[in-house]
């Protein structure tokens, strides 16, 4: 099925020449970039109109230039990307996630912090895309992670606009900017997947965009003498995310995700906590004395210095999932948190088919 693009050409006598060309248009994250020539473009909008998707549907708005995101528009960054066909319906439902006006584009975008959109996929959608979770799995040597990373990535500047220094405001930026992507390893976890904590069914697949900062890695240690780990464990993750050099800590806002490796997972579920308890022990112990806040602020001392001021405010705002290889290390990343939408993120159903089944009555 050839599909006719109504995006704009450009033309070059060589791949080099057009590679440079994209480069001056800034139109490409830096790195060099699959050509999104009319037969790639096409083959990823035949895999969009399975799922349902016409090349012209609009999926929202991208700021802080507003450019529509369009599904061919999608399509041909993610062909740049270097995605397959198949990763086209996780970028969709990506896009279309970051286009919701609770996550406010233009705010995460132009911020002098250095959030980047971060990717978590749950269901059917890990195995079809071939998506990992294991080990490694922010870092090389996954290309679906990467590339479907990569594509949200080229949608923001392409759609949005933005440019490090112009618009991307982002101080010093972090990698993660390129491409943050990957699975939560539902097979290996003791919690049910994180999607079925935001309104989906276990079968459906989905994707949750949070704007956060770079992973920190946290030292966990075993027992080694089979006392509990639970009460410290959580401590010392709920210290990392209360730790006032972060943004999060005194703004209050924004999203934070916390990812338990399956080690840490099973040991916590093995004291009898499940995601529910984990989530509300970690608001509980993460925050700071409203003393320590307004020293962080260069403010005056409040009324009541001893004051405990939770870090998240909202219960909604902590994600947990499992993901990583089994080791000794857990990760959070925390939030910017600014802004009058205070970097919220936002979820979507990935659909891969849009085929029905037909039920025939006796």
């Amino acid at each position: 099925m050839q599909l006719e693009a109504r995006s704009a050409r450009i033309e070059g006598a060589s791949e080099a020449e057009l590679q440079d060309e994209l480069y001056r248009l800034k139109a490409t994250d830096g790195l060099p970039v699959i050509l999104p020539t009319e037969e790639r473009v096409a083959e990823m909008l035949e895999m969009a109109a399975m799922a349902g998707f016409d090349a012209d549907l609009i999926l929202g708005e991208v700021g802080p230039n507003m450019g529509e995101a369009t599904v061919e528009k999608v399509a041909i960054n993610a062909v740049m990307a270097g995605c397959k066909p198949e990763h086209l319906p996780v970028v969709i439902a990506a896009v279309s996630a970051i286009c919701d006006p609770r996550m406010d584009s233009t705010e995460f975008q132009v911020t002098t912090h250095q959030v980047a959109p971060l990717l978590i996929v749950n269901g059917p959608a890990i195995r079809e895309a071939g998506i990992a979770s294991g080990f490694g799995a922010l870092g090389y040597g996954h290309r679906a992670n990467l590339t479907i990373g990569r594509a949200v990535r080229l949608c923001l500047i392409n759609l949005g606009g933005v440019w490090p220094g112009e618009s991307a405001m982002s101080l010093l930026g972090q990698p993660g900017s390129i491409a943050y992507c990957l699975g939560e390893d539902e097979e290996n976890s003791p919690f049910p997947p994180l999607h079925t904590t935001l309104g989906f069914e276990a079968e459906q697949s989905a994707v949750t965009v949070a704007c956060v900062g770079s992973p920190i890695s946290v030292i966990l240690r075993p027992s080694t003498d089979g006392t509990p780990v639970a009460e410290r464990m959580l401590g010392i993750v709920a210290a990392t995310i209360a730790d006032l050099a972060h943004n999060n800590a005194t703004s209050g806002g924004g999203s934070v995700v916390v990812v338990l490796n399956p080690d840490h997972a099973l040991a916590l579920s093995r004291e009898g906590y499940d995601r529910d308890r984990i989530v509300d022990e970690l608001i509980r112990r993460a925050g700071n004395t409203a003393g320590k806040i307004n020293w962080s602020r260069m403010e005056g001392p409040p009324e009541d210095p001893d004051r405990f001021i939770p870090t998240i405010k909202i219960r909604e705002n902590l994600l947990l999932l499992v993901a990583g290889g089994s080791g000794v290390y857990t990760t959070v990343m925390t939030s910017w948190g600014g802004g009058p939408h205070q970097n919220a993120h936002a979820s979507r159903e990935i659909v891969f088919t849009d085929a029905c089944e037909v039920v025939i009555a006796e």
